[in-house]
């Protein structure tokens, strides 16, 4: 199909009145000029009654019902007046109102209309004298079996066109919502990832600034008594601050280029990173870590990590440089992984927070169906205990 054709087909869509007035208009014209140059000329009446047979296509979308019902009385009035000797129309303008009828409504309405239509066209042709007996062997227009064999091949056709309408405009309507299902799941791909990356960079910040805050106040307290250490504490500073800069470009860069050009995600085999800063903070840290943890699946040592980050990030702002004892280990159970904390000095101030942390931990074990456990301990400091199970883990 070329370009053109297409484009007039498409244009012929848009307007179906135009494709009703080539029908009702076009056949009823041809018809009549062609009957006109018959020898003798018919009567001015039996053009008329010709014509009236293919003028109600006009309205064959809109009225269909009555569009067959008017063809037919109109071919039963030209059948019994008989302007015309010879001259029969046969089923050839019916057909037209049946597979109008058929295409446009249900198989059992159209049926109820064609059905009496096709008794009324075939008693008619049969009292006016002009229809033969039925033959199987025979399509004469002139014959009941030619009639029934016409409309029954209309209505088939009209029907056929009415499945291919409906299953077309279902398809559409399931196309339209997958659209909008997939536009919804778009968005709602966003807003989860939104949260991960807010979570992430929660965790980041609220790691590194506060470590950066705890060697700050200790390095301002031994600035004065030994300048050397005091300029180890500020050189431990730019580390972290440096730590923070390089993981919050990793997660930002999620945003700008996505995951394949933000560098490797954390995990358990950077744990050691996580005790450095603790320890450069004035922690004692006791690490007991199973080193079989390296072949869990990406995503929960990811989730352990950031579990870990943000628990020791809590003993940097609520308990400062105390001792910390780090368990992580691998069981029939799944992982669990332990942070706990010494009391706080009396001294201590601590650092404000968002209030995110321990959500963002619960959240984090929840997504894995786990547990966690966190609170004070009954001598004084803090404890948090989650447990990830590994069935259905990947």
């Amino acid at each position: 199909m070329t370009a053109g054709v297409r484009r007039a087909r498409g244009w012929l869509t848009g307007r179906p009145w135009l494709t009703d007035l080539a029908l009702g208009g076009g056949l009823t014209t041809f018809d009549v000029v062609t009957l006109s140059a018959r020898t003798p000329t018919p009567s001015a009446a039996g053009l008329a009654l010709w014509g009236l047979q293919t003028v109600p296509l006009f309205w064959r979308r809109r009225r269909p019902r009555l569009v067959l019902t008017a063809m037919t009385v109109a071919f039963a009035i030209f059948e019994v007046a008989d302007p015309v000797p010879g001259k029969t129309p046969g089923p050839y303008f019916l057909i037209f109102g049946v597979f109008a009828l058929a295409r446009r409504t249900s198989a059992r309405g159209s049926l109820a209309w064609v059905l009496p239509s096709l008794a009324v066209a075939v008693a008619t042709d049969a009292l006016s004298g002009r229809s033969g007996p039925p033959r199987l062997d025979s399509l004469e227009p002139t014959t009941a079996t030619a009639f029934v064999a016409y409309f029954l091949v209309a209505w088939l056709l009209g029907y056929g066109a009415r499945r291919i309408d409906l299953d077309a405009r279902r398809l559409r309507d399931l196309n339209d919502r997958l659209r909008a299902q997939q536009e919804i799941n778009a968005r709602q791909a966003v807003v989860t990832e939104r949260a991960r990356i807010a979570r992430d960079l929660h965790d980041v910040v609220a790691h590194h600034v506060s470590a950066i805050a705890v060697q700050a106040r200790s390095t301002e307290e031994v600035l004065q008594d030994d300048p050397r250490l005091g300029r180890r504490g500020v050189a431990r500073i730019a580390e972290t601050a440096d730590t923070a800069l390089v993981e919050m470009r990793r997660i930002l860069g999620l945003l700008a280029a996505g995951p394949e050009d933000a560098g490797p995600e954390p995990s358990l085999r950077h744990v050691d990173r996580l005790i450095e800063a603790a320890e450069a903070a004035g922690c004692r840290v006791t690490a007991a870590l199973d080193p079989s943890t390296d072949a869990l699946p990406a995503a929960i040592q990811v989730s352990a990590y950031r579990i870990l980050q943000e628990a020791l990030t809590n003993v940097f702002r609520h308990a400062g440089p105390v001792g910390v004892r780090v368990a992580v280990r691998l069981g029939d159970g799944g992982l669990t992984i332990e942070v706990e904390n010494g009391p706080a000095a009396a001294d201590h101030r601590s650092v404000p927070g968002s209030g995110r942390g321990l959500l963002g931990i619960r959240e984090r074990v929840t997504a894995f169906d786990g547990t966690l456990h966190a609170g004070p301990r009954p001598h004084g400091g803090w404890r948090v205990h989650a447990a990830l199970p590994l069935q259905g883990v990947r």
